[in-house]
């Protein structure tokens, strides 16, 4: 069954565990907490082993289908988490996935997570999962849902705020995690001393959003961070960073490895999503290319070098959120 999410949570509190789950889009945070939320309700169920498979390039599907269809020498119930981040299983991805709805075999749960999602990716295999279990498509939240969303997510976790307040987090923060006491309201002098607090994580906000490909939000941030006084110097150690994470990361992806260049570089679940995209928005040399960037806008912010810092920053950014990058730098 095909379900919003809050259908989602009451079903998942409410009823026995499906045999199979499908979480699909690119809100990472919100595909994360789902996700999280099932293994969780296994676990309370005592589905006590759980085994990872990572459908990248060159997936061997049989590898999947044999783990299903073998036995467990160590638990009775078994949970299978299948990253799947393309959302396109191919053909004997599919196929792979329709032969296992068909027939479950009992006592085991698979659940299939997947970091893009459209109706372009739908086919027979989501439909047999939604027949045999449960999918929740994730979309991205528009803007005139934000306000409402970080409202529930502060009562969730006891905490309240006016309606000025939550207004200044979501211009401002957006989707910085949030700190605070219990009980009392925040109103909107504490919000900004909170934000206040917060500032050093808006660098990275700044590349998080120019690596999702928001360019106006990138640009946006950059005109925040100038107006309250930061330095194109301090800000730029983290952009140059994250360009040379993504770099290798490209050159991974060529390759067909970038899943486990993401787990060797540490990249956190919720942001892998970002950063396949960013990787494969791009070739290698042009990765390349903005890190030679990086360098010259940072000699011409600590005066070593021509142009304005601040211009040559945004364009930086617009041209990595943009594939159309060699003529925006030229610009």
């Amino acid at each position: 069954m095909e379900l919003r999410q809050a259908q989602f949570e009451r079903q998942l509190a409410s009823e026995p565990l499906r045999p199979v789950y499908l979480i699909a889009g690119s809100e990472p945070l919100l595909v994360q907490e789902a996700a999280d939320a099932v293994r969780a309700r296994a676990r309370d169920e005592g589905y006590g082993e759980r085994e990872v498979y990572d459908a990248e390039s060159g997936f061997d599907w049989n590898s999947l289908s044999r783990g299903l269809a073998s036995m467990s020498l160590f638990a009775s119930r078994r949970l299978f988490d299948l990253r799947l981040p393309s959302g396109k299983p191919g053909k004997d991805g599919s196929e792979a996935l329709r032969e296992y709805c068909d027939n479950p075999p009992p006592d085991t749960v698979l659940l299939v997570t997947c970091q893009d999602w459209s109706r372009q990716h739908a086919g027979k295999w989501s439909e047999a999962i939604a027949r045999a279990g449960h999918f929740l498509p994730v979309y991205p939240l528009k803007a005139h849902e934000l306000g409402d969303w970080l409202q529930r997510r502060l009562r969730s976790r006891g905490l309240l705020a006016t309606p000025d307040a939550v207004r200044r987090l979501a211009d401002r923060v957006e989707g910085n995690l949030l700190a605070g006491g219990r009980g009392e309201a925040i109103d909107l002098e504490q919000m900004e001393r909170l934000v206040a607090d917060s500032s050093r994580f808006d660098v990275f906000a700044l590349v998080d959003a120019a690596l999702a490909g928001e360019s106006a939000r990138a640009v946006r941030m950059l005109a925040g961070l100038r107006a309250e006084g930061e330095q194109v110097a301090g800000l730029m150690p983290m952009v140059a960073r994250e360009v040379l994470a993504l770099c290798a990361l490209s050159r991974a992806a060529e390759d067909g490895r970038l899943m486990a260049a993401m787990r060797e570089a540490r990249v956190w679940e919720s942001k892998q999503a970002t950063y396949r995209r960013a990787a494969e928005r791009h070739p290698p040399a042009r990765w390349e290319a903005f890190a030679g960037e990086c360098g010259r806008i940072d000699r011409s912010a600590k005066g070593r070098g021509d142009g304005d810092p601040w211009l040559q920053l945004e364009r930086l950014l617009v041209a990595i959120a943009d594939g159309r990058a060699r003529r925006l730098l030229a610009s």
